[in-house]
């Protein structure tokens, strides 16, 4: 009986530690290549919720050549489930954000969809950063039925409309026209372009060469550069021997800022415009003082404190501007502001619809009045990205800092 007795103690000890150990906070791990999935708890306590997890997939290039793109997104969705959870999650559902880095691949971002879809069983995806590796992973999600958010910026993502998929971004057609308007305004009617040969660029000088013929404009030059090269002296060679009277420059960095540098060194003395894939402080960074000068289109987060009162985006623009700095300290970027209006339109979706991906997706479609970072949305089933002109706003950098441009 002693021994029996001896060995009921030892199995309940055991017993007791077991539990124990499943009260620890589970993290998953990411696969090779992919970030570290972030927690549900958020910093600062704990909040009673019930129910399980509402699951987000998201998708970013955390490192290679669009890090400046897939960085801040990252950081701004992590600080939104943080925020979102302390104040008691969704319907009383945390959410759980699944994020893995992309590494700026097309073939990888397609893997990782599908391992987000068919493992981490999410209800959702947000991302990918990029133009290319959101059209990689289109087919995906519309045969499984999954919603995508995308924060790229091709309309190409969007047109012709596919169920499932949205995006954040302003169009590259609207910064195209933003642009010609601008140039018409200061008797520019002849322009060269420079265009990345990836999706971004791609899709850009499609827009860039539609939108001549709409606003009269003649392209004198057309020249790309490749995503990972270090020089384009030869292209603006060409430019330089044209009538053009400005450059404009479509791609994500370090291309443009290299693009930039580059004109410098040559001594070209014509305007160099840019997209607003451009609109964050590495372009600055790496262009030093050939930043100065740069015209582009950008969201109004960039100059968000010379906005008047009555702009309905300010005090959005400020609210994320403020709580990234603060929890960061660093300043927010363009491309951040994607994931925010991306996460912030999937959590009122989520809040209509429930773990439900068709009630989600119809959700999403009919948002309309949302004011984001990126302009005032209003989806429908013609248009899911819901932008319209007076998203953009032209902005010059002066002295190394964004000014509003006149």
């Amino acid at each position: 009986m002693g021994k029996l007795a001896l060995f009921a103690v030892l199995a309940a000890a055991l017993l007791l530690a077991a539990c124990g150990g499943d009260e620890e906070e589970q993290k998953a791990t990411a696969t090779p290549g992919a970030a570290t999935v972030a927690t549900a708890t958020p910093s600062g306590g704990q909040v009673t919720t019930g129910g399980e997890d509402y699951k987000i997939g998201a998708l970013f290039a955390i490192s290679g050549f669009n890090s400046p793109l897939g960085t801040p997104e990252r950081d701004t969705a992590k600080m939104l489930e943080d925020e979102i959870n302390a104040k008691g999650g969704v319907n009383g559902h945390k959410i759980k954000l699944v994020v893995y880095d992309t590494e700026s691949d097309e073939t990888k971002a397609v893997t990782l969809a599908k391992k987000l879809i068919e493992q981490d069983k999410v209800l959702a995806i947000i991302g990918p950063s990029s133009t290319g590796e959101s059209m990689a992973i289109v087919d995906t999600v519309e045969k499984e039925k999954v919603p995508l958010l995308s924060c790229a910026a091709s309309i190409k993502i969007v047109q012709p409309v596919k169920p499932y998929v949205f995006k954040t971004p302003q169009s590259d057609v609207l910064a195209v026209n933003e642009i010609y308007d601008f140039m018409k305004g200061k008797g520019i009617t002849k322009v060269a372009l420079l265009t990345a040969s990836g999706g971004y660029g791609v899709t850009g000088k499609e827009a860039l060469e539609a939108g001549a013929k709409e606003k009269g404009m003649d392209i004198v030059a057309a020249e790309s550069f490749g995503d990972k090269d270090t020089d384009m002296t030869a292209q603006l060679t060409k430019i330089k021997g044209t009538s053009a009277q400005a450059v404009i420059c479509w791609g994500t960095n370090p291309g443009p800022a290299i693009i930039a540098k580059n004109m410098k060194q040559l001594g070209v003395t014509i305007p160099l415009y840019n997209s607003h894939g451009i609109a964050n402080q590495t372009f600055i960074d790496l262009a030093g003082d050939a930043a100065n000068g740069v015209i582009f289109p950008a969201g109004k987060l960039l100059v968000w404190q010379g906005l008047p009162d009555s702009d309905p985006q300010k005090a959005v623009l400020k609210a994320y501007a403020e709580s990234f700095q603060a929890k960061y300290s660093r300043a927010a970027d363009t491309f951040g502001g994607h994931a925010y209006d991306a996460v912030s339109m999937l959590v009122k979706a989520l809040e209509q619809a429930g773990a439900d991906k068709a009630k989600i997706r119809d959700a999403l479609e009919g948002i309309t009045g949302f004011v984001g970072t990126g302009g005032v949305f209003n989806m429908s089933a013609t248009d899911h990205n819901g932008l319209a002109k007076g998203a953009f706003v032209m902005v010059v950098i002066k002295d190394g800092k964004w000014t509003l441009a006149e």
